[in-house]
């Protein structure tokens, strides 16, 4: 156990030297005409950070590290992260931001301009919708949404109040990817009918699945907000809530879905799915985890597919990709293998092109803020909602399924339309379960339910429970609004 906690702290501490280090290299912002930023206090803009631990400090150098924004509240339900953030801000800006607790403080206050948010998911939504409301642009995190119903309520809630709402996927913003989309688009590799997102990141144990207690400093209503009241039942309850249902959405929608937004940006698609099955399950240990940590889920758009893969356990790349994208053409493909960098190969594997060159995400969406334009995002709120959305009905799928064998698994999936060799992709994962000693004999994998859905429409067809997981029981205040009432 001393030896887990270690290594968080060094995660912890390490994530915060990258914040700088992120921040800094990605000042130069790849569009020209970007506004010079005004060092006027009348023409500076007040931002509402909301949640400061893990990816809300990136969002901090970020504004910290520009003349025309000033922080000015930080929100967190966790004292000891918030108050410590407050200090570490005052020492870098000419005023100190106030510190609450409660989001709805800091919305209060007419003076903020801005609302940043880097909270867990299940607050993703409700917190962009409240910002929204009071007279806010936001900037929120990926996955933009907890469930489907979630993310169209807040690109109608930008939409009628018009404002502007950048989703925290950072790749559209970068050089090297823009590029490489660019190509794919163009033709560079042929028709392209298939794309591949990878998230094969290691992932341990969280522990025993047990009761633990709240820390004194953690405001615990706050902090479940529209979750049911319950309790803890993971050993931390920071970060690891990625991989509970009634807080995260497992890899997928953690890491996963900025590649499941690449995928989609490079097949050019803008709408969900017509069928969508998931198959995988939580393999090589037994802890509080709900998520799977191994995962498969195939989107069918008629003439393209979409294919995803998660991987928790170690693995070796695929194509040289480990976290990234591949789009297969007719005349090659391309490989992603970070959020910024790449290449395009012939049909033989030989390289014809190069792809590199970082952004600066925070910076486009100040820009939009000032122009009034949401044109002028690189990730408008409803692209996050649609790659978030199918993150999530590819886990609703995982989640009706049963329990197969290997060989029921594969010969169920001959059913299945992809333009992917399904059963090829089984057989990829199964070998990867053996090189981690699972027996997959006995092995039983979760085969997901095959659901149609309506594109337009934003529900399944024919399943009224799969419709009922499109979105979720609220406990009152912290309830996401209907449509009518955004």
């Amino acid at each position: 156990m001393s030896t887990r906690k270690t290594r968080r702290q060094f995660l912890e501490d390490s994530m915060f030297a990258a914040a700088a280090a992120v921040a800094a290299a990605s000042t130069r912002p790849i569009w020209a005409d970007e506004p010079a930023q005004s060092s006027s206090p009348n023409e500076r803009l007040r931002v509402a950070m909301v949640g400061v631990r893990g990816q809300g400090r990136v969002h901090l150098e970020a504004y910290i590290n520009r003349k025309d924004v000033e922080v000015a509240y930080i929100c967190d339900p966790d004292r000891e992260v918030g108050r410590g953030q407050v200090e570490a801000v005052a020492k870098r800006q000419p005023t100190k931001p106030d510190y609450v607790d409660d989001l709805r403080k800091a919305l209060d206050d007419k003076s903020v301009d801005l609302v940043s948010i880097a909270t867990p998911n299940h607050w993703h939504a409700l917190a962009a919708i409240w910002a929204i409301q009071s007279g806010k642009d936001v900037y929120v995190e990926k996955p933009v949404s907890h469930n489907v119903s979630e993310g169209r309520r807040i690109v109608q809630a930008a939409r009628k109040h018009g404002r502007i709402c950048q989703t925290g996927t950072q790749s559209r913003s970068n050089a090297g990817m823009i590029a490489a989309i660019e190509f794919v688009q163009g033709g560079g590799i042929g028709e392209v009918n298939l794309a591949r997102g990878l998230c094969y990141k290691p992932r341990g144990s969280i522990g025993a699945r047990g009761q633990y207690s709240v820390p004194d400093s953690i405001n615990y209503d706050v902090w479940l907000g529209p979750a049911p009241v319950a309790p803890l039942t993971r050993p931390q309850l920071h970060y690891d809530w990625h991989w509970q249902w009634p807080y995260g959405n497992g890899d997928l929608g953690n890491q996963g879905i900025h590649q499941m937004d690449l995928a989609r940006w490079g097949l050019g698609l803008k709408r969900l799915s017509n069928t969508v099955v998931s198959y995988g399950g939580r393999f090589g240990y037994e802890d509080a985890g709900d998520t799977p940590n191994t995962q498969v889920v195939m989107h069918d758009f008629g003439d393209k597919s979409l294919v995803f893969e998660v991987r928790g356990l170690t693995t070796d790349d695929l194509k040289g990709a480990r976290v990234g994208v591949i789009f297969e053409g007719t005349g090659g493909y391309v490989v992603m293998t970070s959020d910024n960098s790449g290449a395009a190969f012939d049909p033989d594997g030989k390289m014809i092109k190069k792809f590199d060159g970082g952004g600066n995400h925070f910076a486009n969406f100040i820009q939009a803020v000032r122009s009034r334009n949401a044109s002028d995002l690189h990730a408008d709120i409803e692209e996050g909602h649609l790659s978030s959305a199918l993150c999530h009905t590819g886990n609703i799928s995982y989640r009706l399924g049963a329990p197969l064998s290997v060989g029921e698994t594969l010969e169920r999936l001959h059913g299945v339309r992809t333009t992917d060799k399904a059963q090829a992709t089984l057989e990829r994962v199964v070998d990867h379960l053996k090189a981690n000693k699972l027996d997959t004999d006995k092995t039983r994998i979760q085969l997901g339910a095959l659901l149609a859905f309506d594109a337009a429409a934003e529900t399944f067809m024919d399943s009224a429970e799969a419709n009922a997981m499109l979105t979720r029981e609220y406990r009152s205040p912290f309830v996401v609004p209907e449509a009518s009432q955004v």
